[in-house]
This record gives structure tokens, C-alpha cells and sequence, in this order.
């Protein structure tokens, strides 16, 4: 019962906040090349209903971020780039969202360039860099996107160029998937995660997620309640079938990645646009522009996103 409780206290939290008006500010007052054509581009498309905020949603996260999180996102991303310390290397984070990744390769000690199409993305990273590296030369923070070719390519290129769960958000993967690649020097590696193709169901949540977006506050409380609802009720009842403790379930959500269960919940219903691609799509782009796969995570054909770790080859002498 006390699991039960507490998940509940937990749920009616997050329905209040996704029924508030109030989006959050910054008072960071950093500027960043092309900002105003971003924000306005990002307003427009907040305001024709086709583009969730993120960026809201990661300033919700922020609030309740822990050093524990931290830890776990830093042994994370060790874990899957191979590497103890990114010392000597250079980062760029694109779509830095929460800015979490970016501040726990900064502590590794890489170099980080950090940029995010959502202005409150970009200010929640700000927030973090002005928390734990303030006035730090080696890491950079701007407003971007990955769908812009004339800003990608004023970047440079990069040791490590890393996008977990961002490009399936951008309206155009497959551009977004090309335009990243020139960022990755070489012998460099590119790590990305993307949403992983289910027949029939990945078409039910892309109706799902424009219908969060489109409909009225109190309709898109009512749609992420139904879904959270679902999701304990079917976590909860399969770890009683299973003789394990349901806390756990919650408990492991946190340690991976230093993500926060609730508010995954949050963005994966809200988070549109939305595409979705099969493991072997993804391999096919990448082997075809001289991408070598090292690492590979995949959901085994379930819900969530398959993470992708390439080195670009060498040019040939």
C-alpha cells in the first residue's frame, strides 16, 4: 500500500503541473548566434500546436536533480562511449535538452559545446553550467538546430558528438540523422539513441502524442493520466506475477542515465514530432557514409529508444 501511495502523490504532482500555465524563465541573459530566429521558429510552431516543450519539461526535472543522478548519468555515458575520462577530447551535445549529459562530460573532462532548438532547453543547460562551471571557457552553450545546415556546418568538428533522443524530435530524422555526420572528426565517434519501430503500436502513439499537443490543457492532463495510470497498473501487477518488489522497478529507472521515471512518462507522451526507425535503418545510413558500428543497444522490438555507438572511418590515403 505505501508503494501504491506513494506512486499516487507522485501522479496528482504531475497532472497539476501539466495543467499550469506557467512556463519557466531564466535569468540567463547569454547570447547566442541566431537566437531570435530559433525562439521565433519555436514559437510558431508551440503555437500551431506541432511541437511539445521539452524544454518545460526539463525545467520540471531540474527542480528535483540530485547529485546521485548526476553520478549515475556520468557512469552511464562512460560506460557506453568506453572511455573513464573524456580528458583531451571535445563534446558537442546536440539537442542538449536538460544540459545533464553535457555538464557530466564536462566533469569527465571534455571540452563541451552544448546546443538546443528549445529556448527553455537552452536556459536549463545554462542553468547548469552557471550551477557547476560558471565562467567556464570549456563549455559553450547556444541555441541551434540540427535541421540547419548553415549552422552545422559553422560548428567544426568534434571527438565525440552526441544526441540521445533528440533527432526523431526535429520533423525531419533522416536530414537531422546526415546533417550530424560532418560534425564527427575522424576516427571520431557519433552516439545517438532514436525510437525503435513497433508495427501497428509506434502509428497508435503518434496519434497519441498529437493528440497531448492539440487538445485543450485539461484534455492532455486527462490523456497523460490514463497513460501513467496504465503504466503502474501493467508494471505493478507483472511484478507481482513475478515475485519482485514493485519499488525496484521505479527505483531502476533513476539509476540509469540519472533519468527520472515520472518525467520520461511526461515527455514520451508529449513528445511530438515523433519518428521512429528499426535497428537496421539505422546501421544501413550510417555504414553507407563510412560509419563503423562499435555499440548497440536495442529494445528486442519493445518500447524505447535503440542506442547506437560509430566511429567514422579514416579517409582512405
Amino acid at each position: 500500500m505505501t508503494c501504491i501511495a506513494s506512486l499516487t502523490k507522485i501522479f496528482n504532482r504531475q497532472i497539476l503541473i501539466c495543467m499550469s500555465n506557467h512556463y519557466q524563465s531564466s535569468n540567463n541573459t547569454e547570447s547566442h548566434r541566431g537566437s531570435n530566429v530559433y525562439v521565433t521558429s519555436f514559437k510558431n510552431e508551440i503555437d500551431n500546436n506541432s511541437r511539445f516543450k521539452f524544454g518545460k519539461n526539463w525545467s520540471q526535472f531540474l527542480t528535483n536533480l540530485n547529485e546521485q543522478q548526476i553520478d549515475n548519468a556520468k557512469s552511464y555515458l562512460k560506460f557506453f562511449l568506453g572511455k573513464e575520462s573524456l580528458s583531451g577530447f571535445t563534446f558537442i551535445d546536440v539537442g542538449c535538452g536538460s544540459g545533464l549529459s553535457s555538464l557530466v562530460a564536462r566533469q569527465l573532462g571534455a571540452k563541451v559545446f552544448s546546443f538546443d532548438y528549445d529556448p527553455e532547453s537552452v536556459n536549463c543547460t545554462l542553468g547548469l553550467k552557471n550551477r557547476y562551471f560558471s565562467d567556464d571557457e570549456c563549455w559553450q552553450i547556444e541555441s541551434g538546430s540540427a535541421l540547419d545546415e548553415t549552422y552545422i556546418s559553422s560548428l567544426g568538428s568534434f571527438d565525440i558528438v552526441y544526441s540521445w533522443g533528440v533527432l526523431h524530435h526535429t520533423g525531419d530524422m533522416k536530414k537531422a540523422l546526415i546533417n550530424v555526420m560532418p560534425l564527427v572528426k575522424e576516427g571520431g565517434l557519433l552516439y545517438i539513441s532514436i525510437y525503435n519501430y513497433q508495427p501497428y503500436w509506434s502509428k497508435l502513439y503518434k496519434i497519441m502524442k498529437q493528440a497531448y499537443i492539440r487538445s485543450p490543457k485539461i484534455l492532455s492532463a486527462l490523456i497523460l493520466a490514463i497513460y501513467i495510470a496504465s503504466q503502474v497498473v501493467k508494471g505493478f501487477v507483472r511484478d507481482i506475477v513475478m515475485l519482485k518488489n514493485p519499488k525496484i522497478r521505479y527505483k531502476k529507472s533513476i539509476q540509469e542515465r540519472g533519468m527520472s521515471k515520472i518525467y520520461d512518462w511526461i515527455d514520451w507522451v508529449g513528445g511530438y514530432p515523433f519518428e521512429v526507425a528499426k535497428p537496421e535503418d539505422i546501421f544501413d545510413i550510417f555504414h553507407q557514409h563510412q560509419f563503423e558500428l562499435i555499440k548497440m543497444k536495442t529494445m528486442s522490438g519493445g518500447l524505447g529508444c535503440n542506442e547506437f555507438l560509430f566511429k567514422k572511418k579514416q579517409a582512405t590515403q
